[in-house]
């Protein structure tokens, strides 16, 4: 049922390969479908598309990477570079699907408030925006490699509960990374519904949009407040062996990390109708 590696204990993880399976099968099958009607509309690409279409790129290489993941459920990846690398993937791909959704709700919400302003949009603004984003996570990413070098692991996916990430990075994470884009959606999100409400527009379009616009919001903190909420309760429960003692914890960190996860294949489903309600309206 395990295997040494470094001094360290490695036990399968069955049930991680169970849970990761169909996310790595939908994500796929969703996320590969997404980028083709993409490309086959290239044509007719507006900074929507832009947007969307980085925030399909994102969701799709996190997936990618998960058969190492189940691999690692089953038979324990020996603790190499390799494993920094795939935990940086990981995390580099889930911040850009953050930021880029953060983005998409700012570009939503000046879409409804300023509609002859922002209709027309501007393609070159939103791939800049794409671009910084990119340039932002895989910089922060690189100034704190060292975080996840193999010294600093129990497993290939999992930190030693004594060498946790500086309070630095930490910070970075958590607010940059979460707090800022929660807040963001949240106001962006409730603003788009309330113009809309209040809009003299009971046509079953609006409806529509304002449905879309809510299960995005709660789909977005469903999926990305209990990681960072475990990112927080594991660094504040510190213990002096490499494995983690508290249990409890553990569990919940990989749990959280699987909810996280299942916003790679939710992206897919619910941007894609707010684009088809929203662009109706001129966009």
């Amino acid at each position: 049922m395990s295997q040494n590696h470094t001094n360290t204990t490695c036990t399968v993880e069955k049930l991680q390969a169970i849970a990761y399976t169909p996310l790595l099968i939908l994500g796929l099958l969703l996320n590969a479908t997404a980028l083709c009607l993409f490309v086959r509309r290239r044509h007719a690409w507006t900074d929507t598309h832009v947007y969307m279409l980085n925030l399909t790129v994102a969701d799709l290489a996190l997936i990618v990477f998960l058969p190492f993941r189940i691999v690692d459920a089953f038979h324990c990846l020996s603790k190499t570079s390799l494993c920094t690398i795939l935990i940086s993937v990981h995390y580099v791909n889930m911040y850009a699907s953050i930021l880029t959704t953060t983005a998409l709700s700012v570009h939503r919400f000046l879409m409804v408030r300023f509609p002859h302003r922002y209709r027309r949009g501007n393609k070159q603004r939103a791939a800049v925006v794409c671009l910084f984003i990119w340039v932002f996570v895989i910089a922060v990413s690189v100034g704190f490699k060292s975080d996840n070098y193999p010294k600093n692991l129990w497993t290939c996916f999992e930190r030693c509960k004594n060498k946790p990430i500086r309070t630095s990075f930490l910070a970075v994470l958590v607010t940059t990374g979460f707090l800022v884009p929660l807040l963001i959606v949240v106001c962006c999100s409730s603003q788009i519904i309330l113009i809309l409400m209040r809009a003299n527009d009971n046509s079953r379009e609006k409806k529509n949009i304002v449905g879309i616009v809510t299960a995005n919001m709660i789909v977005f903190i469903f999926c990305y407040t209990p990681i960072h909420a475990s990112f927080l309760v594991s660094h504040l429960d510190p213990t002096e062996s490499c494995r983690p003692t508290s249990m409890i914890t553990y569990h919940m960190l990989l749990v959280s990390e699987w909810i996280a996860t299942t916003n790679c294949c939710l992206d897919s489903v619910s941007y894609y109708f707010l684009f088809k309600s929203l662009s109706s309206r001129g966009n």
